[in-house]
């Protein structure tokens, strides 16, 4: 089938397909069989960290054409960062031969219609009724496949969910068919062009009467995307700015890191109505910034201990007048896991960084020498210069803090000529680490 042989290379380089064991305990990720409505037989996998906040946020994560929810799991770093800020993350997965998501018939584009959103929203119920998940922290993300059922939940469903993030996807109802295909190919090639007027009016006649907030989105795709043209790309701004009433003209434009154009609309923060992140020279098979989706969601409020502050006065004696330094201090022991997924002649490294030590690290620059022959094109969760050699990576806004035990993770694409060996060493401001 046209449509399972095309997306089948969406994501290889980030996601490998796994095996699910048996369902486990909390920490692990855990197949529900029975959670309400599901009129197209999808699976639904939940991961509860241990780390739960009192009040957890709820993600929804959509796996790509071909994939599953476990491997969605075992392929990103949703789980990772849910351990961080005390969310609940749901994985629906599609039990159909050409395992995408039904994006395209009517039934999928009509609030309680029937198909994949009603039995994912099922999934929502579920957890809902059993953990006090806060309402104002709900979200949905997903590459391909399931970015454009990220579009399409916001469309159906915009009073359960408050933000999305898209990854590769296109406009709410571009893919609709009426014979029954799941393809598109009009809108795939992004030949399909409405004005905002046009698209906007889609996702309102989804849910007919509907007055109330809409969700925000944050949409993301690069330039040589050969599955989802790029088109799709500003198709999407021009439905989600008309949906939520705001200007297409950006208020905020900036460059996160080279290559990637940024702009905002409606208002200038890092959690606008909406985002759109453009990739210069970036495929279907895009690198996908987890922290960023979470932080724009709303999800990444850290965790509140549990251990009460020691109320013990600080003392009184003044202390030194000398200037605190600029760069950051020396780390204590740390620990560099570096993991690579390469092809012909490119590769992607996914570098994580433990802090073994006792004490917080606030502000840290990993040090580390690329091999001969590899150059990064861009990187996510870090800033890495120069783009070979001795290369340095320094945190980013939203993850400077590694408290003792904590894991913070980036990574970046690179070409290679010949070998996509690892790095031998690495240094944690200054401090050499043990490497996993």
């Amino acid at each position: 089938m046209r449509l399972r042989h095309v997306l089948a290379v969406a994501l290889v380089a980030l996601m490998a397909a796994v095996g699910l064991a048996t369902p486990a305990s909390a920490a692990s990720l855990t197949e529900i069989t029975s959670f309400g409505a599901n009129p197209s037989n999808l699976r639904m996998y939940v991961y509860v960290p241990d780390n739960l906040a009192a009040r957890p946020g709820l993600l929804v994560a959509v796996h790509y054409c071909t994939g599953t929810g476990p491997a969605f799991f075992s392929g990103s770093q949703f789980d990772e960062l849910a351990e961080r800020h005390g969310y609940i993350v749901i994985y629906p997965s599609v039990t159909r031969s050409s395992q995408c998501f039904d994006v395209a018939s009517p039934q999928a584009l009509t609030r309680g219609g029937g198909s994949d959103p009603v039995g994912i929203k099922s999934m929502v119920d579920y957890v809902r009724a059993r953990y006090p998940v806060d309402a104002s922290k709900i979200g949905v993300t997903g590459v391909s496949s399931g970015a454009m059922m990220t579009n399409v939940l916001l469309g159906v469903y915009p009073d359960v969910f408050v933000a999305g993030a898209a990854f590769s996807g296109v406009p709410f109802g571009c893919f609709a068919t009426t014979n029954g295909s799941e393809w598109n190919s009009d809108c795939a090639n992004g030949l399909i062009t409405k004005t905002p007027q046009q698209w906007g009016d889609l996702v309102r006649n989804a849910y007919p009467g509907y007055a109330g907030p809409r969700p925000r989105m944050q949409t993301w795709h690069g330039t040589n995307d050969e599955v989802l043209r790029y088109p799709n790309f500003g198709e999407q701004i021009k439905q989600w700015t008309n949906v939520l009433g705001v200007s297409q003209t950006p208020a905020y434009t900036d460059t996160p890191q080279s290559g990637y154009t940024r702009t905002r609309y409606g208002g200038t923060g890092d959690r606008a109505p909406v985002e759109a992140i453009s990739m210069s020279g970036v495929s279907h098979n895009l690198p996908v910034d987890a922290a960023a989706a979470i932080h724009f969601m709303g999800l990444d409020t850290p965790v509140s201990p549990t251990t009460p502050a020691p109320t013990t006065p600080a003392p009184t004696t003044p202390g030194p007048t000398t200037p605190a330094p600029t760069t950051p201090a020396p780390a204590g022991p740390c620990q560099v896991t570096y993991a690579v997924n390469s092809w012909n002649s490119g590769l992607t490294a996914s570098v994580s960084i433990k802090n073994t030590g006792t004490a917080t690290v606030d502000g840290w620059t990993l040090a580390f020498t690329l091999p001969a022959g590899q150059t990064v094109t861009n990187s996510w969760n870090a800033t890495v210069s120069p783009a070979s050699g001795a290369l340095t990576a320094r945190n980013v806004s939203y993850n400077g803090t590694l408290t003792a035990g904590a894991t913070q993770t980036f990574g970046f694409q690179a070409t290679h000529s010949g070998s996509p060996a690892k790095p031998a060493t690495f240094t944690l401001n200054g401090t050499a680490c043990t490497v996993a």
